[in-house]
């Protein structure tokens, strides 16, 4: 059994991205075809999040030309490049499935808006990692 978390522990990503349902993101994305290698960016809101250590992943929707579309992404994959916060979106669920069914402008979300002072703290948070404790000297 620890040969198997060892190598999910292996496999997952060392800086998880900073995003919640609701918000918008920009999702680069590594698409193969043949021997090149390109990446792809699919904009949209994040309407679900699934935790489960490795598998865990998140579903995008967006409308392309008036047709919903849903992609789920696994949050590990060495394909995804980057993702990008676009705009923070102010929710109170976990799951937006009820998205699904509205159109037009009851399809927006509304954008969490950040006091100057909280933004400059959770960039400084987020910059700066905090040291490391000292190793106890022995006596």
């Amino acid at each position: 059994m620890n040969e198997i978390r060892a190598i999910e522990a292996s496999q997952m990503k060392n800086e998880p991205d900073q995003f919640k349902p609701g918000d918008t993101v920009k999702v680069h994305f590594k698409i193969v075809e043949g021997k090149t290698e390109r990446i792809q960016v699919y904009e949209g809101v994040v309407i679900a999040m699934k935790n489960s250590r490795t598998g865990k992943s998140f579903t995008v929707r967006k409308n392309s030309y008036g047709v919903g579309v849903e992609r789920v992404f696994p949050f590990h994959s060495p394909r995804i490049a980057k993702v990008e916060v676009i705009r923070p979106g102010k929710v109170r669920r976990a799951k937006l499935y009820y998205i699904r069914d509205k159109i037009g402008k009851h399809a927006k979300i509304k954008e969490l808006i950040v006091s100057k002072k909280n933004a400059a703290k959770k960039a400084a948070s987020v910059s700066t990692p905090a040291p490391a404790p000292a190793p106890a000297a022995e006596q």
